[in-house]
């Protein structure tokens, strides 16, 4: 595997309806793979909540935010840090004007999946508005919205 060095700015970034994901690296190797976004989100309401194929650990860097995880809500402040286990329901909700966290995710799905998101579903339209190219994008990669 080779070095990966990403300055600050950097990446590629996937605007969606819960804050821009900005690929920092997708790292795959004999012991595995992850993939690492910052992910800077605006004050909106929170998502419904969703399952995903893979684990999420999300490290806060600004703003607050709560997590539900499985039904449970954790209120996360800078330096802390939240894991969405493959599977679980989950979701987040900025509380106050903005966040900006780092995502790490396990193997190699989420960049794909938040590629086709960006293209597929308007980032300033209300969710609502587009469940249609939500629910389609979500079956296409295992991510299921869980029931409520």
């Amino acid at each position: 595997m080779d070095t990966i060095h990403v300055a600050p700015g950097e990446g590629r970034h996937y605007p969606m309806i819960d804050g821009d994901h900005i690929a920092k690296a997708a790292v795959k190797d004999a012991n595995g793979a992850f993939e690492v976004f910052e992910v800077v989100a605006p004050a909106a309401p929170m998502a419904p909540p969703h399952v995903s194929p893979w684990s999420g650990v999300l490290y806060l860097l600004e703003g607050r935010i709560t997590a539900m995880v499985d039904g449970k809500p954790y209120d996360v402040e800078p330096g802390g840090l939240v894991v969405f286990p493959a599977g679980t329901p989950s979701t987040f909700e900025v509380v106050g004007e903005s966040a900006r966290f780092v995502a790490i995710t396990t193997g190699d799905g989420a960049g794909r999946f938040f590629a086709d998101f960006a293209r597929s579903v308007p980032a300033d339209r209300p969710p609502q508005d587009s469940m249609a190219a939500i629910l389609s994008v979500a079956s296409r990669h295992g991510v299921a919205l869980a029931d409520t």
